[in-house]
């Protein structure tokens, strides 16, 4: 079963720099939450560019470290930005990052597609804590980016 996160978040800030946040790897450990352990083992690339990937390690549950390589599969300066999972904890991973300049600042929104391995028991694992842990992690980035662009 495939699922989908959709979040979207007003950040009081210009698109300019939004888009140098957002699109450098080097600050994905920043709107991570701590207990995730999230290492980015990758040569730190300045902004996300097509092909690039990105190599890191996460522990989602219960300490449990997995390798985790992404690829950037497309960018559109200052617009959006897709990540695919290749290689990790998911059968499936598809991550799109839209910016949008508004009178107000910056809106992000962010539509993830993603499917968990092992058929029943995956879907068992995602009614329990996948889908939970998932919002709460984007829960953290929310907050942890009104506190940088405030």
């Amino acid at each position: 079963m495939l699922y989908t996160i959709h979040s979207q978040q007003l950040i009081k800030a210009p698109l300019d720099r939004v888009w140098d946040f957002m699109s450098n790897p080097a600050n994905l450990a920043t709107i991570t939450p701590d207990y995730m352990k999230f290492t980015v083992l990758s040569a730190p690339e300045e902004k996300v560019f097509p092909g690039q990937i990105i190599e890191y390690y996460v522990s989602p549950v219960f300490g449990i470290r997995l390798h985790w390589v992404t690829e950037i599969t497309q960018v559109k300066d200052k617009e959006y930005f897709i990540d695919e999972q290749r290689f990790g904890p998911y059968s499936f991973w598809h991550h799109k990052h839209f910016l949008k300049e508004t009178p107000e600042g910056t809106m992000m929104t962010d539509i993830v597609h993603y499917k968990l391995p092992l058929g029943f028991l995956g879907r068992i694992a995602h009614g329990l804590f996948v889908k939970k842990q998932l919002q709460g992690i984007f829960d953290f980035r929310k907050k942890q980016l009104d506190e940088l662009f405030r």
